[in-house]
C-alpha cells in the first residue's frame, strides 16, 4: 500500500484494481456506496470495479473468511456490496428530498454537473420506477438516479422495492460475470484477464456507456 501512495498517479483513480490493491474489500465497499449515492462520486469506477472484483473474489472475500468455496466467496461479497449499494442509494434519495429544486440552480463545479443531473431526469421521466433498477447498469445516471427519485419525491417504498431489485440484480451480475469469465477465458484461451485489466475495463466502460452516448447523440439529432 505504502508504495502504491508513493507512485500515485491520476490517473489510477479510473483503475479499479487501484482500489482493489490499496484498500481491499473495505475501500471497495465504500466506493459502491459513494458512487451509487454521493454526487461527487459519479466518476468512480462502478461496473468495471465489480467486475475486477469477481476476478480477485477469493482474496476480496478471504479479508473476512477464509473458505475454498467459490460460491460462498462470490456469495459473501454479494451481500456486502448489494448492502452498500443498496445503503448509498438511500443516502442519495434522502439527500435528494432533502436538497429539492436547490440542486436545480446550483452552478457547474469541478465535481458537479448538471447536465449529469438533468440527464437523469429525463431518464426517470421516460422510465418510471423501473429506472431504478435500469440505471445501475448506467455510469452516472446511476449516481444521480436516486437524488432525482428523492428530487420528484417518488413514493418511498416503490424506490426501496426498485433499489433493492436493481442494485442486487447489478452486483450479481457483475460479479459473477467476472470471475467466471476469467476461468472460461483462461482454461479455454490461456488468456489471463488479471494480467490484462486496462483491455477488459476499457471494453466493459464501451458497453455500459453506450446506452447513454446513443441518447445524447440521438437526441442531438431530434433537435
Amino acid at each position: 500500500m505504502h508504495t502504491l501512495l508513493l507512485n500515485f498517479d491520476w490517473h489510477n483513480l479510473l483503475k479499479p484494481e487501484y482500489y482493489i490493491s490499496l484498500g481491499g474489500l473495505y475501500l471497495l465497499l465504500f466506493i459502491v456506496f459513494a458512487e451509487t449515492g454521493l454526487f461527487f462520486g459519479f466518476f468512480l469506477p462502478g461496473d468495471s470495479l465489480l467486475f475486477v472484483a469477481g476476478i480477485y473474489s477469493h482474496e476480496l472475500a478471504g479479508q473476512i473468511l477464509t473458505t475454498n468455496s467459490d460460491v460462498v466467496d462470490l456469495g459473501l461479497l454479494w451481500i456486502l456490496i448489494s448492502l452498500m449499494g443498496i445503503l448509498g442509494n438511500m443516502v442519495g434519495y434522502w439527500f435528494g428530498c432533502k436538497s429539492g429544486p436547490f440542486l436545480y440552480e446550483r452552478k457547474d463545479t469541478l465535481v458537479f454537473k448538471k447536465k449529469y443531473l438533468l440527464q437523469a431526469h429525463d431518464f426517470m421521466e421516460e422510465h418510471g420506477g423501473a429506472a431504478i433498477v435500469f440505471a445501475r447498469f448506467l455510469p452516472i445516471i446511476r449516481t444521480f438516479a436516486p437524488i432525482v427519485a428523492g428530487i420528484v419525491k417518488m413514493e418511498k417504498k416503490t424506490f426501496t422495492l426498485f433499489n433493492i431489485i436493481g442494485c442486487v440484480a447489478w452486483v450479481f451480475l457483475m460479479l459473477v460475470a467476472g470471475h467466471y469469465l476469467q476461468k472460461i477465458i483462461l482454461d479455454k484461451t490461456g488468456f489471463d484477464l488479471k494480467k490484462h485489466l486496462e483491455v477488459v475495463v476499457v471494453i466493459i466502460v464501451i458497453i455500459t456507456t453506450a446506452p447513454v452516448l446513443f441518447k445524447i447523440f440521438y437526441n442531438k439529432i431530434k433537435k
